[in-house]
């Protein structure tokens, strides 16, 4: 072979190579985006007032999907594997649109602008008093009267290599429920092909205000049935004690030695007797680790089924509920009657009424100024 032909046979060698790398290469980065349906878009009914609200559901290449509506950036279906690999849906909801116009204890929404609790309805900041909408006995719940649950938000689907996700954006006006500052927010849905659900929010203002984000998904790993065998991790050594209309004291203690030592493996239902006055678990638990990285909260297993949810944020708190609240009379999915311990919450969030507590982390967003933060619901099953 002469050097000329050898030097070409060697060329078209590498060149072959190089071709077969690169098409190798693009199976392996993409292989998921061509075995899972793309988004699916669909009507989810109208307003009273003829706004349409629209349905988008999306897939994951392990058969997982979840669906989210316009109306509140809510999730309305969670379908996930179980140990054999049947897929069911862990959140509590309603079939359609009107379930979520009545009386709905938050059911998947997202909440804002303030989520959670502010004491007797007001709190200053920058030296001017703000007064808010009382709906929680003395104190302002979830943003009030009409919250950003009951608020039809813009949607933008998008799909990657590896994952779907909507994008939800919501403009809050200046005085809407009493809070300051024209604010506008986004929530991203994301589920990628490994069973994660990511939520990430930000937001600006053109005032000084407060904010507190949360997603209020009503969990249950079984599908329906109580949860209290759910067992249930909490990396959270501390907590925010309250007082009888559940506003904190200002005071961070341990939980170790009472009900919310959820240190090691336990089952919920195992010491939620022990709370009489309250009647379950409706309590915000400090995470462990730096607010504002990304860490793990909780890891949640159901025994019948095999499923597991791994919670992570960048938030310094969770609020941990045991649908307390749940009596029977709200028929959700399929008729069925949704009772007390029917469920889990595990709220992501800052602390109840912090912007009465200055030694609590800051709530306050200022212009100039970006909020950011995310969470992610990992799911698998053993």
């Amino acid at each position: 072979m002469g050097l000329r032909t050898r030097f070409l046979f060697i060329s078209i060698v590498i060149v072959l190579g190089f071709l077969t790398m690169t098409t190798t290469q693009n199976s392996l980065a993409s292989p998921d985006s061509a075995s899972r349906p793309s988004i699916s878009k669909s009507a989810y009914g109208k307003l009273p007032n003829g706004t349409p609200i629209e349905a988008f559901t999306l897939h994951g290449s392990a058969g997982a999907t979840a669906t989210v509506i316009t109306y509140g950036a809510t999730l309305t279906n969670l379908f996930v594997p179980d140990r054999s690999g049947k897929l069911g849906d862990v959140v509590l909801g309603f079939d359609n649109l009107q379930g979520y116009l009545g009386t709905n204890p938050f059911f998947g929404c997202t909440v804002g602008r303030y989520a959670n609790r502010i004491a007797n309805g007001k709190f200053n900041l920058d030296g001017k008093e703000y007064k808010l909408f009382v709906n929680n006995g003395p104190n302002s719940l979830h943003g009030g009267k009409v919250g950003f649950d009951k608020h039809v938000w813009s949607a933008e689907p998008s799909e990657s290599a590896h994952a779907q996700s909507v994008k939800f954006t919501y403009v809050s006006p200046d005085g809407e429920e009493g809070y300051p500052g024209k604010l506008t927010v986004t929530v991203t849905y994301t589920l990628t092909d490994t069973n994660e659900l990511k939520l990430n929010y930000t937001a600006v203002t053109d005032k000084p205000t407060v904010l507190n984000l949360t997603n209020h998904t009503y969990f249950n790993l079984a599908g329906h049935g109580d949860m209290l065998q759910h067992i249930l991790t909490l990396h959270a050594d501390s907590y925010t004690p309250v007082d009888s209309t559940l506003i904190p004291t200002g005071k961070i203690a341990p939980v170790a030695g009472t009900p919310l030592d959820f240190s090691k493996p336990t089952a919920i239902g195992a010491h939620i007797a022990e709370l009489p006055e309250i009647g379950g678990y409706d309590h915000n638990l400090v995470v462990n680790g730096k607010p504002g990285t990304l860490r793990p909260v909780a890891l949640v297993s159901d025994p019948s089924t095999g499923r597991t949810m791994e919670v992570l944020t960048t938030e310094p708190g969770v609020q941990f509920y045991s649908a307390i609240h749940l009596d029977g009379t709200v028929a959700g999915k399929n008729g069925v009657k949704y009772a007390k311990y029917g469920a889990f919450c595990l709220e992501t969030q800052h602390y109840p009424d912090s912007p009465n507590h200055p030694a609590f982390p800051s709530t306050v967003l200022r212009p100039g100024s970006a909020f950011a933060s995310e969470t992610i619901y990992k799911f698998s099953a053993k």
